[in-house]
């Protein structure tokens, strides 16, 4: 599944085009608010993890088991909500916000540090910055708080350019969709929550 071959101009994997299917379907299916885009953010966490592993961002390919497990939390969160409502869009208070970008500059340092002693990735802290910062959307986003969409757009603009760095082209493309996704969900969620984007 690793063995390398040309896809419209790109080179690429069998692997890296299936984890591109999978995570296209999950980011259209989050946007819908569709407890499906669980699994197949399940899938595609899995079928990356190794993608990743093999272009050495083992903070990403880390992330990956890390997005498995959120991605179960995630999916009972949104069929389940709390034991009194379901779980609706809503906003962060400037509080959570806080939180949001101390835990992601908390995790950053750690992880930053941890891939630049204990690994060969020639991208520690860029790595571990999108990690943290991945981290953190992916909770936002299982809690369904609309600013999960703008971390997504830091997140993937930056890894866009990690991608091509790592001649990891087809995700590249992906990470530049996720983008115009991203901003299409924070438009979505924003009006759902009643605020502006």
């Amino acid at each position: 599944m690793n063995d390398t071959l040309p896809f419209y101009g790109f080179s690429t994997t069998p692997l890296e085009l299936i984890s591109f299917a999978l995570a296209a379907t999950t980011v259209l299916l989050n946007i819908r608010q569709n407890h499906w885009a669980w699994l197949f953010s399940i899938a595609s966490s899995a079928t990356y993890a190794v993608v990743f592993f093999d272009a050495r961002l083992y903070g990403d390919s880390g992330l990956q088991l890390v997005f498995i497990a959120a991605s179960g939390w995630g999916w009972w969160q949104w069929l389940r909500g709390t034991a009194e409502t379901r779980l609706v869009v809503t906003r962060l208070t400037p509080t959570g916000w806080a939180w949001a970008l101390a835990g992601w500059a908390g995790a950053f340092l750690i992880l930053s540090w941890f891939l630049r002693t204990y690994t060969n990735t020639d991208v520690p802290h860029i790595d571990g910055f999108l990690t943290a910062g991945s981290l953190v959307g992916q909770l936002l986003l299982a809690r369904k708080k609309v600013e999960n969409w703008h971390v997504w757009l830091v997140v993937d603009v930056l890894y866009v350019g990690l991608y091509i760095y790592k001649d990891l082209h087809v995700t590249a493309v992906l990470y530049a969709v996720f983008v115009l996704l991203a901003a299409r969900g924070l438009q979505a969620w924003s009006k759902l929550a009643g605020v502006k984007a």
